[in-house]
């Protein structure tokens, strides 16, 4: 059970993991907390067949708790995060939780947790985890009484009002929302600015028979892809809870650091965190007319950073993108679909500018399998051999250890990093010379292998 406390969220498979008992329980320590800043938590759920049946025991939990619930239903992650900045009936959330198995398979499940606007993560999450262990025999009665409340509506007004300017944008759009949730706000407000679209597998279905939903893996874009060449300008897809997105031309499909650049571009003298497994050429680009900060991947790590810098800006090279100019600071890939649209609408040929960055070759991210207690312990071993490393090894120039290990070369980088979700290390390698960006994972591959097979 313990596995299920993971360092961004809560996750795990549905009646195996996360059953009856556990979740109830989670509703009611996870109140404890909620009540220390207030009493009203909201909750929403993705399209998961299951996800109704989490929301009765969480609601359970809560209630047993003394907490009210706001029952929002089946809405995009970005929505239940937005229920945090609005009001129902004069009554603003102190809380919510997203119930979400996000891209995993079907039968996973899981909670993406907020409280006093904050993520509720890491030690906080561990530690819920133990006190959930720890009184595993308590009895939680059946009580789902909750309180309905409609965040979508708020939302999609919030979302036509902020974008007005681009009613009349003769731009041919489709959408592919893999049928996760972003169908159920997306198209509105597409409809209510008046926007030229066409949009695949709207419909929520969680099993997802389509494709699944997680856009950073290519095959899942063919679909998207094909459509493109019949006359669309630009293209977006979701994963399975519409906080992330890609972005695609007829040519290109562009990573969440690449739209970093371009949303910059617009920003007056930007602030912009990206991950560490973010292109170099994104935080030289930005670092001309602004400032990049390079920090921990996670959703819960850049919610954290962008509010303590008051940055603009923070991006995944998967697909998150947060926005803290004229918005909230969240991941929102519906969001983030209009400002690309204000981009277009404001002149900018993406394809064109994308092709203007230097030259470098990156491989997507790589993973190596591995154990959940072995992972950490692999890291370790490879900064101590990273020391004095191989007498062949390629030059070091630095290394970076905020999260895993980014070793700077004099023509590119490395990156090993243990996985905080799965049971894997994850690489990236780049460089402006492609035989060199091969040698960086040639030779760091050989690393980690040495690494594994010392491990004391």
């Amino acid at each position: 059970m313990k596995s299920i406390f993971r360092e961004y969220d809560i996750r795990g498979i549905f009646e195996k993991e996360l059953n009856e008992q556990s979740v109830k329980l989670i509703g009611y320590f996870l109140g404890q907390k909620v009540k220390e800043v207030g009493e009203y938590v909201a909750i929403g759920y993705d399209a998961r067949i299951h996800s109704p049946k989490l929301c009765e025991y969480l609601t359970s939990g809560f209630n047993k708790a003394g907490v009210k619930v706001l029952n929002m239903s089946l809405v995009a992650t970005p929505i239940n995060y937005f229920s945090n900045y609005t009001s129902f009936d004069g009554i603003t959330p102190s809380a919510s939780v997203m119930i979400t198995g996000s891209h995993n398979p079907p039968e996973y499940n899981g909670f993406k947790i907020t409280i006093d606007k904050q993520p509720f993560f890491g030690e906080d999450i561990y530690k819920l985890g133990d006190e959930i262990i720890n009184n595993q025999n308590l009895e939680i009665p059946d009580n789902t009484s909750s309180y309905m409340i409609d965040a979508k509506s708020k939302y999609i007004d919030f979302l036509v009002g902020e974008f007005d300017s681009l009613k009349g944008l003769k731009t041919k759009i489709i959408l592919d929302c893999g049928n996760g949730v972003a169908g159920v706000a997306i198209t509105k407000v597409m409809d209510m600015l008046g926007l030229n679209y066409d949009a695949l597998y709207v419909e929520p279905d969680g099993t997802f028979p389509n494709h699944h939903p997680d856009p950073s893996v290519e095959e899942n874009l063919q679909d998207i892809k094909k459509e493109l060449q019949n006359g669309y300008d630009i293209g977006f897809a979701y994963d399975g809870d519409a906080d992330r997105v890609a972005v695609l031309t007829k040519e290109l499909n562009i990573k969440g650091d690449q739209l970093a650049i371009l949303f910059s571009k617009e920003i007056n003298s930007p602030t912009v965190i990206g991950e560490v497994k973010c292109s170099q050429v994104m935080y030289d680009e930005i670092n001309k007319i602004g400032k990049a900060i390079m920090y921990k991947t996670g959703h819960s790590n850049l919610k954290v950073k962008i509010k303590e810098l008051n940055a603009d800006l923070a991006a995944e090279v998967s697909g998150h993108i947060f926005f803290n100019d004229r918005y909230f600071g969240y991941d929102d890939a519906l969001y983030a679909t209009f400002r690309v649209l204000e981009l277009i609408k404001n002149g900018m040929d993406l394809d064109k500018e994308i092709k203007s960055l230097p030259k470098v070759y990156s491989t997507e991210e790589i993973k190596v399998k591995t154990t959940e207690i072995e992972k950490f312990k692999i890291i370790d071993r490879l900064k101590e051999l990273l020391k004095n490393p191989p007498n062949d090894f390629p030059k070091i120039v630095n290394i970076i250890d905020i999260d895993g290990i980014r070793i700077n070369f004099e023509d590119g980088w490395g990156l090993v990093r243990a996985s905080n979700t799965t049971p894997v290390l994850v690489t990236r390698f780049e460089s402006t010379n492609q035989q060199k960006a091969k040698l960086y994972e040639d030779k760091i591959n050989d690393l980690i292998k040495f690494a594994k097979n010392t491990l004391t």
